[in-house]
């Protein structure tokens, strides 16, 4: 059944949209600082007006091995015991220029492409701000993923390995990986690559067991994403529960999210009937540390679903507006700065949803 097209009034022309999009990117204040990490490939305008919704079309799930992955499993690390010694830095704005990428989406949650810059609004701390740059290209991620193999993920394990897989095959060429197995503890399965080969190759060593450090993996996560070469950062986070084992609060996750600047995307196989508290909590944990970067959760009804899950993730960081302004206020208190994008879509639109990082740190000096 073909997706029902919305009509859109402002169409800008394909030429004068890739010219205007290529001189922001190429012309970037040196070191720019990206509060929210993703960025769109250029919408091509077209001859009618209507065509302005991009839906990604259903994809071909893959069908997995049947066979249990073999083979030892992954060497472990000292993961919590190097996070404790090394805390994140926080996210703070280092030049005048505040770069905040957005997604859209529409009531039926499919990306929405194709909006013209006067469509949107910026409020920081309450207060109207002019928007300076607007881009949608899709540049280069630095990209972690954070896979749970924890004892209940054992039925689940061979789908989420595939999955991960089906994200990394339709990312952006130039994307570089690291993987993060997280049990009792989280262990780096793969460091920083570009290499889907060798990620694949190391995925078939890993086995499931054990209990949920999932807290412990995402500080993890977000501590390695330090050494990412690319602006755009990320992580995947794969899991089916809460967390029942780490040494970092929510509270101490949830803080280290807020200042930095790593988006979060998650792919939750929640089980409804969830005996304990943490599983319970388990999609309201993922739910909001997604959200407060940006970033969303998608809940597997369907293990079968998986790979179109995984694929869309990947496009849609690949599809984003990337919006730009220069605040008002230059106080260099070290506040957090409350960031709020707000859309007011063409005539003809339905209501659409806005997905923003919801502040940064302001710089000390």
């Amino acid at each position: 059944m073909k997706d029902p097209a919305i009509p859109h009034s402002h169409v800008a022309s394909a030429a004068n949209a890739l010219r205007h999009r290529h001189r922001l990117l190429s012309s970037a204040v040196p070191g720019a600082f990206l509060l929210v990490l993703l960025s769109a490939q250029p919408i091509l305008a077209q001859d009618n007006p209507l065509d302005k919704v991009h839906v990604p079309p259903p994809s071909t799930t893959a069908t997995p091995s049947t066979a249990e992955p073999k083979g030892a499993e992954a060497p472990a690390l000292t993961g919590a015991d190097a996070m404790k010694a090394a805390p994140g830095a926080k996210l703070r704005l280092d030049v005048d220029l505040v770069l905040l990428p957005v997604t859209i989406t529409d009531p039926m949650n499919r990306l929405v492409t194709g909006l013209d810059q006067n469509d949107f609004f910026i409020y920081e701390n309450n207060a109207p701000q002019k928007l300076k740059t607007f881009s949608c290209e899709d540049a280069p991620i630095s990209i972690g993923i954070i896979m749970d193999l924890s004892g209940s993920m054992n039925s689940k394990l061979i789908r989420s390995r595939e999955s991960i897989l089906k994200f990394m095959k339709t990312a952006n060429p130039q994307d570089e990986f690291f993987v993060i197995g997280f049990n009792d503890r989280p262990e780096l399965i793969e460091d920083f690559t570009s290499s889907v080969e060798d990620i694949e190759a190391r995925l078939q060593t890993v086995r499931s067991g054990h209990r949920t450090a999932l807290l412990d993996a995402i500080y993890f996560g977000m501590d390695k994403m330090k050494f990412g070469r690319n602006d755009r950062k990320a992580l995947l986070v794969v899991s089916d529960g809460g967390d029942n084992r780490s040494r970092y609060t929510e509270g101490e996750v949830k803080a280290q999210v807020r200042e930095s600047d790593v988006q979060i995307y998650s792919i939750g196989i929640f089980d409804p009937y969830a005996p304990t508290t943490e599983e319970r909590m388990g999609p309201i944990l993922l739910n909001d540390l997604s959200e407060e970067t940006g970033g969303r959760m998608f809940r597997v009804d369907d293990l079968a679903d998986m790979d179109d899950i995984a694929i869309k993730i990947s496009t849609e960081l690949r599809n984003q507006y990337v919006l730009g302004y220069n605040p008002k206020s230059m106080q260099r208190d070290g506040k957090w700065r409350k960031v709020k994008v707000k859309l007011v879509p063409p005539q003809g639109l339905p209501p659409l949803t806005v997905h923003a990082r919801t502040g940064y740190y302001a710089p000390l000096h």
